[in-house]
């Protein structure tokens, strides 16, 4: 049987069919031209009333199609509805914009800057919109080299076991999905007594081993197949292997999964084994933020500022933050002598909620819910993993410069 009907099989409601191209235009003018010039070449075409605004609304709550069009006209600046569009949509998505100024500077900034794959201006004709437009939805747009395209990579992983780096990966995730509005990936790299499945109440499948142990048999489909559905736009990748299996990983596996998953995601939360082997460290060279969880006690410090050196060492730039879980359990050091092993403030402070966390757990449901003052915690440290749009036009690539694949 094929890695892609054991990955059905496991979870069969992964995948959600998208659009092939969604428009939306302002006048019927450019719809007529947009229909007659694509009508030929697109058989999924969409087109509904409304600019870039009505497109960002959209995306809050529905999949993102292959090919977006939006209407720009009108606007002096359309560089913030696009940034906000972006942080919405799936990164693979390809996106075209209609405006309504011929203004070299203008398309140099939209194509250069932002990475749009292609901007024509009104009044529409057929011939344009397929001349320009359509090379754009065949795929046949010569694609910018740039390091820093696709989704971000997050790595979350204990200074030392029971810190509680599962439930910081799994609420942390959660919560970005849910005040971005983007598409978040959970990634459980415990093949063997991973918790993110039990913590938010699902049954992870076979299809996180097969993509490790079988990289070459593995596309995007098969990934969108395995991952199982969190609400509507987190997705878990997890598993859950007997104790006596001895499921084999390598450097090069995992970073072919992790670069499936940054086509089709903005943000990819890693929980990850520690100390780190050699696949967790082959995550944390492609980790943007690595967040090291700990404990508020004497061996707790030390080993997360081990584990901070561990990440710097390593000069692939991912960025340590220090996150003080559990903080006012019973006989643990106050935040000052916290403060004082570790030299400095932590990046995060999590409270102790022995109740809420363990009663969410149990049940299967996300403990953010459950924990109004957990939730107010996170906010900090979603806000430094999500970045802002200034964060992301500093990457090199443009808005949609850095989400684009081919």
């Amino acid at each position: 049987m094929s890695a892609t009907n054991l990955a059905t099989r496991s979870n069969e409601t992964g995948a959600t069919d998208r659009i092939e191209v969604l428009a939306f235009l302002s006048d019927e003018q450019s719809e007529a031209a947009l229909r007659g010039g694509l009508g030929a070449m697109v058989e999924d075409l969409q087109v509904r009333r409304g600019a870039v605004a009505a497109a960002i609304r959209a995306m809050e709550r529905e999949p993102t199609p292959k090919v977006l069009i939006v209407d720009v006209a009108g606007m002096e600046d359309p560089t913030p509805q696009l940034e906000a569009l972006a942080s919405v949509c799936e990164p693979d998505v390809r996106v075209l914009v209609v405006g309504d100024r011929d203004d070299l500077p203008l398309y140099r900034r939209l194509t250069h800057d932002l990475g749009v794959h292609e901007y024509i201006y009104k009044p529409l004709t057929r011939d344009h919109v397929a001349r320009l437009f359509g090379p754009a939805i065949a795929g046949a747009v010569v694609e910018r080299e740039t390091s820093s395209r696709g989704g971000r990579v997050v790595s979350v992983l204990n200074a030392r076991g029971g810190s509680g780096a599962t439930t910081v990966a799994a609420n942390l995730a959660l919560e970005i999905s849910s005040i971005t509005r983007s598409h978040v990936a959970l990634v459980d790299l415990h093949l063997r007594g991973g918790t993110i499945g039990l913590s938010l109440g699902v049954k992870p499948g076979s299809g996180l081993r097969i993509a490790l142990e079988h990289p070459d048999r593995v596309d995007a489909l098969f990934l969108e197949r395995a991952a199982i559905p969190v609400g509507d736009r987190v997705r878990v990748i997890a598993a859950e292997e007997p104790m006596d299996a001895a499921p084999m990983a390598s450097a090069e596996s995992v970073k072919r999964l992790l670069e499936l998953l940054r086509h089709r995601f903005n943000t990819i939360v890693v929980d990850l084994r520690s100390p780190p082997g050699g696949v967790e460290k082959a995550v944390l060279a492609q980790s943007r933020q690595v967040l090291v969880t700990f404990g508020p006690d004497v061996a707790g410090v030390r080993d997360a500022l081990a584990l901070k050196r561990l990440v710097l060492a390593q000069g692939a730039g991912a960025h340590p933050l220090l996150v003080l879980n559990r903080l006012g359990i019973p006989g643990g050091l106050t935040l000052p002598l916290v403060e004082e092993g570790l030299g400095g403030r932590p990046d995060c402070v999590l409270p102790w909620q022995p109740k809420q966390i363990l009663r969410a757990l149990n049940l299967g449901k996300p403990a953010n819910a459950a924990s109004p003052a957990l939730k107010r915690a996170l906010a900090p440290l979603v806000r430094e993993v999500s970045g802002t749009a200034t964060e992301r036009r500093r990457g090199g690539g443009g808005l949609f410069g850095w989400l684009r694949r081919a």
